[in-house]
């Protein structure tokens, strides 16, 4: 699997922990950084990597911040990106089979390296649902980036 991964200082120690991770798992890894701790904006991170996965450069990313908050926000400004904040190993789990989440975003300040091992390998190794209803409801939330909202909404 091709696999874009990208963090702003906060998490550029767990990235490169990550980084390793999924090579060892035998995947193609392109690390965009950041490469220090000097400050970076997570949105210029969010968006390159979600670029890469709606482009097919990349078949799925992982960001990192300090939450995974401010990640998924940008990331799921992209037209079809479907990011998911995960925390645990059945959030992983769930946001792929579910949600067909194709971006994972972990926070670094609030989760330690072995648990967000798991959870990568967890939601790397998951596979979207063919159940009807999860389709279903993806395709619905794929709808709403074409809808306007004009207020009178219900």
């Amino acid at each position: 699997m091709k696999i874009v991964i990208g963090s702003d200082h906060a998490g550029t120690q767990l990235k490169s922990y990550l980084v390793d991770i999924a090579q060892k798992l035998g995947h193609q890894v392109n690390d965009i950084g950041t490469f220090g701790s000097q400050s970076a904006d997570y949105p210029d991170i969010a968006y390159t990597a979600a670029c890469q996965v709606t482009t097919g450069l990349a078949d799925t990313a992982v960001l990192i911040c300090g939450t995974g908050i401010g990640m998924s926000l940008a990331a799921n400004k992209v037209k079809g990106i479907r990011a998911a904040v995960c925390w645990n190993q059945q959030t992983a789990e769930l946001a792929r089979k579910h949600n067909d989440a194709n971006i994972l975003c972990l926070g670094a300040r609030i989760m330690g390296k072995q648990a967000c091992k798991k959870i990568m390998e967890t939601f790397l190794s998951a596979v979207p649902s063919s159940q009807d209803r999860h389709g279903r409801r993806v395709a619905k939330i794929m709808n709403i980036e074409e809808r306007i909202c004009t207020g009178e909404d219900k």
